[in-house]
């Protein structure tokens, strides 16, 4: 394999619009399907508070109140806004594919009442509009102000691009306007930023979609200035005599917990809220890109280790404590404890897809991949009607319910939170995902595939070095993945195109070996850094067959990972796998120990779960010996006295745990 340095971009790769994909594979297709006949209308009867036995949203009531439309107090969170928002951006991703005219003109109906809400000036916050008018942006560490605006934005430009309709958009423009002349250098602007950054990449979206350069300047400022000195956030902490908004007291200002604790170029390690952290990140990428800043593509170098190879559980999730819902230092990877929040995962997936687009290496797309088919989809059950908010590795039901350093781990998926930021987050990133398989670098005439996923897409190809648009290439993908490492791509250029580019494959980590033949004919091709380049002049219907190495593997953690010491996890293909009670009964299952010596077998299983591939094998279980009602015993050194006895073990696809009632589950599992 080469060992060249990864491709870099020498342009910045934009994003392709998610509508050009279109996904017909049994997987992503179910999903896919799943969020828009049965996710979106859930989310939009929950955010109407009329889902039985679910905690009530107020979002949508609060917006009503905003406008004038009825009257009443704010209910919810300070950043309840964003429920909607996000909700509404996932109906943006859907119509792309699937154009409804019917959830159209809901979505339209909800528009109109944001609009109703916004002020004057631009400012449209329903917390603020309605209870504390005379509050605003005093209390940014806090209150989500620029937090809220950010996920607004987002959801204008994905309705927009999707219908090409102007409302919502010119209602972010003014938003996005109202901040420009609050925020800035300039004398008698706020020299400040959010506490919960996701303006940022927000407004470089907003950027790409009118083309209005104020707002990427207005992104740059908001990531250049946070951890400056004098600390804003500081600063803006004894203004207000230290009082934390949640608390109602004076407590403590802790500037790690926001990344403001020194100038983000000089940061070197991921620590804070993971959700905070992730947004940042994903922001700093798009500025590196759009800006062609080096010194901040360094910074998200630095910070993509630190997070992916010493902070990441082997799920793709990311933030281990409930403490502050942060990061805590390398190598603290507790399982029964995590906290592995859906949503810091979707914002690894976007950091990760963005680091993509200024450079191609393989360990971008593993990450994107090992998230979004592990943490990800776990976050959802597979009706789509509950949700999970953490994301942990270890569950003993009994332990959540009676310790309280686990009552933030649930043994069964929620229907709604109060704070509910996962679940629409979850619905925007799958309706999103055509927007994550492919990239193409017109400049050099790349097409990159990053994710195997069955479906057809519409690419426009530029000349090699002509940075022009060379015409249009269908590209079309079968496979059943992630099941099977089979993926064939049939390539056909538009007649009269460019025929001349170059596809470029990744070649998943977790393979062993890869096997690409073009047209029947196996091939050699030249490989980067995880991307394998297949460059020729293509002619319609020419076909490219990927093979990947679907061996179970064992995976041990490195020894400084405490809490996975003398244990292994089972992956196969891009799926991590667990053990729950409901398939390994007699004890618990922290008694078993997985044989080593004996082969793992994969079988693919119809009727469980949908359709899944399970992973069985032979175990030791312990507890034959008489315990009596002792707590503890010797350990006898002669043979057969720790009475292990043969047991045979299923594991299932980790995403799939909780879907069969309450039980004990654990991904890492002893081992002889």
């Amino acid at each position: 394999m080469s060992t060249h340095t990864a491709q870099r971009h020498p342009q910045p790769l934009r994003p392709l619009p998610a509508g050009r994909v279109k996904f017909t594979d049994a997987f992503w297709s179910r999903y896919r399907d799943l969020v828009r006949e049965v996710v979106i209308p859930y989310q939009y009867e929950a955010l109407h508070d009329r889902v039985p036995d679910a905690e009530p949203s107020h979002a949508i009531a609060n917006f009503e109140i905003a406008a004038g439309r009825k009257q009443g107090e704010f209910h919810g969170f300070v950043f309840q806004d964003t429920d909607v928002a996000k909700w509404l951006e996932a109906v943006g991703y859907s119509l792309m594919t699937h154009p409804d005219p019917e959830l159209e003109r809901l979505a339209d109906d909800v528009i109109d009442l944001i609009a109703e809400a916004q002020g004057e000036d631009g400012y449209l916050n329903t917390y603020f509009t309605i209870k504390e008018p005379d509050k605003r942006w005093t209390n940014l560490a806090d209150c989500h102000e620029l937090y809220t605006a950010g996920h607004l934005i987002e959801a204008a430009c994905a309705y927009y691009e999707a219908t090409g309709k102007r409302k919502v958009l010119d209602v972010a423009c003014r938003l996005a306007d109202c901040i420009d002349r609050v925020f800035g250098p300039n004398e008698g602007q706020l020299r400040g930023y959010d506490g919960h950054e996701e303006i940022e990449l927000a407004l470089v979206k907003l950027y790409r979609v009118t083309g209005e350069e104020r707002y990427l300047r207005l992104a740059a400022f908001f990531v250049d200035e946070r951890g400056r000195e004098p600390n804003f956030l500081r600063e803006e902490w004894e203004k207000r005599g230290r009082i934390n908004f949640f608390l109602k007291r004076p407590a403590p200002i802790n500037l790690e917990y926001h990344q403001a604790h020194r100038p983000v170029r000089e940061q070197t390690d991921a620590v804070g809220h993971a959700v905070r952290a992730m947004y940042l990140y994903a922001a700093m990428a798009d500025l590196a890109a759009e800006n062609g800043d080096e010194s901040l593509l360094e910074a998200c170098r630095r910070l993509w280790r630190s997070t992916t190879r010493k902070r990441m559980y082997v799920t793709g999730g990311v933030g281990s404590t409930h403490h502050l819902e942060a990061f805590t230092t390398d190598y603290d990877l507790p399982n029964d404890t995590a906290y592995a929040e859906s949503c810091a995962s979707i914002g690894l997936i976007m950091f990760a897809k963005r680091m993509l687009q200024i450079e191609a290496k393989g360990e971008y797309g593993d990450v994107m991949e090992r998230a979004l088919y592990n943490t990800v989809l776990a976050g959802m059950s597979q009706d789509g009607k509950r949700y999970f908010y953490v994301n942990p590795l270890e569950v003993w039901p009994e332990a959540c319910r009676s310790n309280p350093g686990k009552h933030h781990v649930k043994p069964v998926r929620q229907r709604w939170f109060g704070c509910a930021c996962c679940p629409p987050n979850i619905a925007r990133l799958i309706a999103s995902l055509g927007g994550y398989v492919y990239d193409v670098d017109a400049e050099s005439g790349i097409v990159y595939t990053h994710l195997y996923i069955g479906g057809e897409a519409r690419l426009n190809v530029g000349k090699e070095g002509g940075g022009h648009d060379g015409g249009t290439v269908f590209v079309r993908q079968e496979t059943n993945y992630p099941w099977d490492g089979a993926v064939m791509l049939t390539v056909t250029p538009e007649a009269g195109g460019l025929s001349a580019f170059t596809l470029a494959l990744r070649l998943p980590g977790w393979s062993r070996t890869s096997e690409i033949a073009v047209n029947g004919e196996r091939i050699a091709p030249e490989v980067r850094d995880g991307y394998a380049y297949i460059r020729r002049d293509w002619q319609p219907g020419d076909t490219v067959e990927l093979k990947l190495d679907m061996t179970i593997r064992l995976l041990a953690a490195r020894p400084e990972v405490r809490a996975d010491a003398g244990r292994v996890a089972i992956q196969r293909g891009p799926l991590v796998y667990c053990l729950e009670s409901a398939d390994n009964t007699g004890g618990p299952l922290s008694a078993l120990a997985i044989d080593t010596q004996t082969p793992l077998t994969a079988t693919y299983d119809a009727q469980l779960l949908g359709g899944c591939v399970v992973i069985e094998g032979r175990a030791f279980r312990e507890g034959a010996r008489d315990w009596a009602d002792a707590l503890y015993l010797p350990l006898e050194e002669e043979d057969g006295a720790r009475c292990e006895e043969p047991a045979a073990f299923r594991a299932i696809p980790y995403y799939l745990w909780g879907n069969r009632g309450e039980g004990e589950m654990a991904v890492w599992v002893r081992y002889r």
